[in-house]
This record gives structure tokens, sequence and C-alpha cells, in this order.
């Protein structure tokens, strides 16, 4: 089998076929916590879905260096599709009965990945010394601290699950990226089009969570979900995706360009993702009765939710353009602070108030920097054109 190394920027149909299984995956976590809404439930929710993420996110650097739909490529992507579908179908009872078949569809979806790697490897000694030093041997105890977890007690399996997630995604960290390489483009659109599928699932969760039929209340807190949604829309796409992908594009091809995707992407993008559906969360709790106030850990999951997204983007900026973000910081702190009354307000306020300090929020940058705003868009409007 032979691969082909990527040279254009787009993504391709097949890399949009393959990330349709990872709306299946965030629709199960955001199931898994719904049906457990406690803390144990919500920590295991999010446990799984950093999982998913870090295995999703080694195909978003897998693709950037090949060309997936060449030759005998797109096989074994069908064939991660396959095993990534049984992960996510197992989801609902990956802390019971399902844990082992959990774990070894776990582990061919990362094998998949790192048998591309080596094809891709053949002629880029530096990309196959990365992928044997570093990534063979974190995936490999991963997996194994994921296989035996399976055996184990829920509090053991979790703390076990929990470690091989930790040691995984330190492996970048304590390997270094020398070696890895990316088209910066592709890159950092992928990783926007899986923004917009989390987004999706927040709207799949108003469906979702409108069980019991539809009135006047569920209609307004539909609506006002929808203004959560496409305000968390805005605060990414308006502006932060497009300056983002413009700093990795400018730097220096090999590490420092590696070190960039790593931190921006590969790592402060799980959080962003994790506060879109634990808001999906929110608003699925929501609809199942919008005139009671809601319990401790369904505000959290709004509240918190909303405020993680935020900070995430504080760190996402600070981390490419070393400044920091006043206004988001403190919109996430303001939205902490109304815990309290988050779980005295009836649910559809709550989500009112959510809307009303995000959109506060964007009219407010919207007007601040409409000049800057304006000038960055035309610049990279430009320059796409220009390319």
């Amino acid at each position: 089998m032979t691969a082909v190394l990527r040279e254009e920027a787009r993504v391709t149909p097949l890399e949009l076929f393959f990330d349709l299984v990872f709306v299946l995956a965030l629709t199960q976590c955001t199931a898994l916590m719904a049906a457990n809404a406690t803390w144990e439930g919500l920590a295991q929710g999010l446990l799984v879905l950093a999982l998913m993420w870090w295995a999703w996110t080694g195909y978003a650097w897998l693709t950037s260096v090949v060309e997936p739909e060449e030759g005998a490529v797109r096989i074994v992507i069908f064939a991660a599709m396959a095993g990534l579908l049984v992960v996510a179908l197992c989801i609902p009872d990956a802390f019971g009965s399902e844990a082992l078949l959990f774990a070894c569809a776990y582990g061919v979806v990362r094998y998949g990945q790192i048998a591309l790697f080596l094809v891709a490897s053949r002629d880029e000694p530096a990309l196959r010394h990365s992928v044997i030093t570093g990534l063979v041997g974190s995936t490999t105890i991963s997996v194994a601290l994921l296989v035996g977890g399976s055996y184990a007690d829920t509090g053991l399996q979790t703390a076990l699950w929990a470690l091989a997630l930790a040691l995984d995604m330190a492996g970048p960290l304590l390997f270094g990226v020398q070696g890895w390489k990316l088209v910066p483009g592709h890159f950092a659109e992928r990783h926007g089009l899986i923004v917009i599928i989390a987004l999706g699932e927040s709207i799949v969760a108003l469906g979702a969570g409108a069980e019991f039929g539809v009135d006047g209340g569920v209609v307004a807190a539909s609506v006002l979900g929808v203004v959560v949604a496409a305000a968390l829309w805005w605060l990414y796409f308006d502006v932060v995706a497009l300056v983002a992908e413009r700093r990795l594009s400018r730097a220096a091809v090999g590490e420092e360009q590696n070190r960039i995707a790593r931190d921006s992407y590969s790592f402060l993008h799980l959080p962003m993702v994790a506060g879109i559906i634990l808001v999906a969360l929110g608003m699925k709790k929501t609809l199942g009765d919008v005139e009671e106030p809601l319990k401790t850990v369904p505000a959290v999951a709004l509240l918190g939710g909303a405020a993680l997204y935020l900070l995430a983007h504080v760190a996402f900026r600070w981390r490419n353009l070393h400044t920091l973000n006043r206004r988001r910081l403190a919109c996430a702190v303001v939205l902490l602070a109304l815990l309290p009354l988050g779980l005295e307000l009836p649910a559809i306020v709550t989500v009112g108030l959510v809307a009303a300090i995000l959109s506060a929020l964007i009219l407010y940058e919207t007007l601040r920097f409409s000049e800057a705003r304006a000038r960055i868009r035309q610049e990279l409007a430009h320059q796409a054109a220009t390319e």
C-alpha cells in the first residue's frame, strides 16, 4: 500500500464523511451525561468525549499529511470509520457491559492511524522517527490501560481511563513535535468544521429535549437555544478562526508551526468542544421542563459550559497572540457567578441570561472593534483571492 502526501489545503469529501461518525459520538456523549445527570455521569461523559477527541484529532494530523482519497488509504479510513462507529455505539454503556468492546474498538481506530502514518513516512525519516518513538508508545500504553480498566469496577475503571488519556495526550509534550508535518489551511479548516459539528449537536439536543410536546415555553426556549448556538458560532468564526489560521500559516514550517498546531488546535479546541457539548446538555434538560429550575449538574453544564468555551477562547488568543481577551474572561466569570441564580430561576430564564450575556459580548466587540474587524476580514479575503 502506498500513500500520496497531501498538497492541497481543501478538506475532502471523505474527511467530511469520516466526521459524520463523530457526530454520533458527540450525541452519545450528551446522552450518557443526560441519562446520569450526576457529577459521576458528567465526569464519565467528559472523559469519553476527550478520548474520542484525541482519536479524531489524530486523524486530523494524519489527513494533513496524506491524501485520504488516494489508493488504499481510503479503505483504511473506512475501516477506521467502522471502528469509530462501534466506539460511539458503546458509549452509553462504556462504564458498564460494553467497556471492553469500547476499548478494543478504540484501539482499532488508533492503530489504523499509526499504520497509515508508517506508510506515509517511508520517505520521511523524521516523521517516521516521531511516529515510532512517540505515537506508537503513547498509544500502546493508553490502549492497554483502557483494556485493563474495562475489567475493573466503575471507580477504578474511570481512574485508569483518565490515566490512559493523560499519558496519551502527554505524548506530544514529552516527545516533542519535531518531524511532524501539516498543511496549515487544511488543519485549521478541519478543526473549524468540527466546531460546527459540535454546534450541530447543541441543535440536536434541542429537539431531543422537547420529547413531551411543543408548547409556548418550549418554542421560546428553543429560540433562545438557537440564539446561544449562533452566539457560540459567531464568537469563533467571525474573526477568531480567521486570525488563528493566519497565525498558523505564517509560522515557520517545522517545530514552531507544529507547536502552534498542537497547542491551539489539538489541545485548546478540546475545551471549546467540551463547552459546547455541556451547553447542549443544559439545553436538553431545559426543554424537559422550561418552568422548573435546573438541577445542579445541568445548571453547571449550561452556565459552566458557556464559561468554559469563553475561557478556551481566552487561552487560544493568549497562545496565538500573547494578549489577554479581558472581555471574554469577564463574561466567563459572570456566567460562573450566575450559578446560584441558575439553581433558583426557571430554566428558560437561565437560558435567556446566557443568550443575553453572549449577545451583549458580541455586540460590544463588533462595535468597539469594528474598524479592526473589517480590516482583518478584508486582508484575509484579499489574501485568499490572491492565493
